[in-house]
């Protein structure tokens, strides 16, 4: 637990850490654009079925002679008539020539391209029968997200945060790149697949090397200003598709930038920490050097030695010379309740945040108006996020975050749907809790996960998430049954996780661990063990099962000393 006193002698937050963190985060600006991408080159035009191709229009009269009416007597999209309405149709759509026979589009579609010049949809026609198939893009990004973060979490605790944030970056540029010229449907997914995988690593690693470089008053700050360059990308992609609509060009703006952050990302400086959790005292040293002489602490550094490092990191270069495997999740008692709450959490987080923000078609106002108000809604609820975090704790933050935005979705779904302001403004209520209560759970696993095993840790939470983000479109197909059901849904499980984050320790102001005895000798996590150890007793007493009275008191006697250590740990 001396590494922090290490980072504060060679400079704190010094020039390194403000270059870095900010090199580090810069890219999460077009990591927005990427998860939301689809919400503009795939967003579905007004269209209509194509009349034969021996149509002659101007004799036939305008389009609309080719059209059938709904009940509601609106075009209908996805029908033609066999034969060209001559008058005026009845209520039932019977023409004055015919009997209103109708049949599939088998001639392709017609476009309205005003606002949207051309899409996935326009270009592989993905509307009518075809209409699942956009949705199966979306999806098949999200399971890359998902592999990736299985994948390139584990790998970063084997070989280390920056190698895997240059192969990230790499990755991002090559197959967002090959996106933008896909030649066909299957090819383009399949990018979008590895663009996925890509963005998962980068995602996690940016997170956990500025932190694992940062002292502990100041992780807070950037877990925040992490979360704000992301609200801030969501601004920067209204801004961009708006100012360029054609879906290859867009595709190809937000990829090639990823090129310049490969080269920079060669310069970054490797987690100090991860080295000595891995045994590396060597290399330990010479980041730390390097380290203090960039912050202009070159006299600090040239203090430090392998003796130092070895006197000061002792415990964990004892205990935590071997990389703990992802089994430990749930082989490790204390590592597996971890686990299944911040699965929980991370999955009911993503499960509502992508039903509400890839529906965005679906609000009834313009599609750019409404990325941007999302965006927008953002920059409050992480600041009030952030100063819950740093005066009541993340395990408040954490809670109040999702209790809100369940409560907020549950409401919207008992508006009359004909109240358009009041269920936009539930909605976007709801996503700014959840915008927060994502910032929040980054911070909070990587502080509850120890070093030897932090990166497979949040792999696993962030696979979690990616499950609810799969899940999530599936859902509003209910929408089939009852308009409301999906809000019922997005809604009941926030509120549900909520309850899960109480049995989690408090990590504000402690220490981050290095090895899982740490981890589970923290004051916080015997506190909260003796906690549920004196409610499951007041829940079910032991004369209640049926064991004797002497017996009962001898259990009470073994329990003294644990609960003195707890308590002097706490104090």
């Amino acid at each position: 637990m001396a590494f922090n006193d290490l980072l504060q002698q060679v400079g704190g937050v010094g020039r390194f850490q403000q270059i870095q963190v900010t090199l580090v985060v810069l890219p999460l600006l077009l990591m927005a654009s990427h998860n939301t991408l689809q919400n503009f080159t795939a967003a579905i035009p007004t269209h209509h079925c194509r009349p034969p191709a021996d149509a002659n229009l101007s004799q036939d009269g305008d389009l609309e002679a080719w059209l059938p009416r709904d009940g509601q007597g609106q075009l209908e999209s996805c029908l033609l008539l066999t034969a060209p309405r001559q008058g005026p149709p009845f209520p039932n759509d019977t023409e004055t020539n015919g009997t209103g026979a109708t049949e599939p589009c088998t001639n392709g579609w017609i476009y309205d391209n005003s606002t949207f010049p051309s899409t996935i949809v326009t270009e592989w026609d993905l509307v009518c029968s075809n209409r699942a198939l956009r949705q199966l893009a979306q999806s098949l990004y999200m399971v890359g997200v998902l592999l990736g973060a299985m994948v390139f979490g584990y790998l970063a605790d084997r070989l280390g945060r920056r190698k895997l944030l240059i192969l990230n970056y790499l990755q991002t540029a090559v197959s967002g790149t090959c996106a933008a010229f896909a030649p066909n449907f299957p090819v383009y997914c399949a990018f979008r697949l590895l663009s996925g995988m890509s963005l998962a690593g980068i995602a996690l690693n940016c997170m956990t090397l500025n932190v694992e470089w940062m002292p502990i008053h100041t992780r807070a700050c950037v877990g925040t200003l992490t979360g704000y360059v992301y609200s801030l990308g969501q601004f920067l992609l209204a801004g961009v598709a708006l100012a360029v609509p054609h879906w290859r060009h867009l595709q190809l703006l937000v990829s090639v930038p990823f090129f310049a952050f490969f080269i920079y990302s060669w310069f970054f400086i490797e987690s100090a920490r991860w080295y000595s959790s891995s045994g590396r005292l060597d290399l330990t040293l010479r980041a730390l050097q390097r380290v203090a002489w960039i912050n202009g602490k070159r006299e600090e550094g040239t203090k430090l030695s392998m003796e130092v490092l070895r006197a000061s990191l002792q415990k964990e270069l004892t205990m935590g010379k071997g990389q703990a495997s992802a089994l430990e999740l749930l082989r490790c008692p204390a590592l597996r309740h971890l686990f299944l709450c911040l699965s929980m959490l991370w999955f009911a987080t993503s499960f509502a945040y992508y039903g509400l923000v890839m529906d965005l078609q679906g609000f009834g106002v313009n599609i750019y108006l409404i990325q941007v108000i999302f965006g927008a809604v953002d920059l409050p609820a992480k600041l009030v996020g952030f100063l819950v975090i740093n005066s009541l704790g993340r395990r408040p933050a954490q809670m109040a975050s999702l209790l809100l935005a369940g409560i907020c979705i549950l409401v919207n779904g008992v508006v009359p749907q004909d109240q358009s302001i009041v269920r936009t403004s539930l909605a976007v209520l709801g996503k700014g809790c959840l915008a927060a209560s994502f910032n929040c759970i980054f911070l909070y696993t990587g502080e509850l996960y120890p070093t030897v095993i932090r990166q497979t840790g949040m792999g696993m939470g962030s696979t979690m998430a990616r499950v609810g983000s799969i899940v999530s479109p599936l859902v509003s197909m209910t929408a089939e049954l009852y308009p409301s059901v999906p809000l019922f849904i997005y809604g009941a499980v926030p509120v549900a996780a909520s309850a899960v984050t109480a049995l989690l320790p408090e990590t504000l102001g402690q220490p981050l661990p290095d090895t899982v005895q740490d981890m589970e000798s923290s004051p916080q996590l015997l506190a909260l063990a003796w906690t549920l150890h004196t409610q499951d007793a007041a829940l079910l007493p032991s004369r209640r099962r049926g064991k004797p009275r002497r017996q009962e008191q001898e259990q009470q006697k073994q329990m003294v000393p644990l609960q003195a250590s707890a308590r002097e740990n706490v104090l």
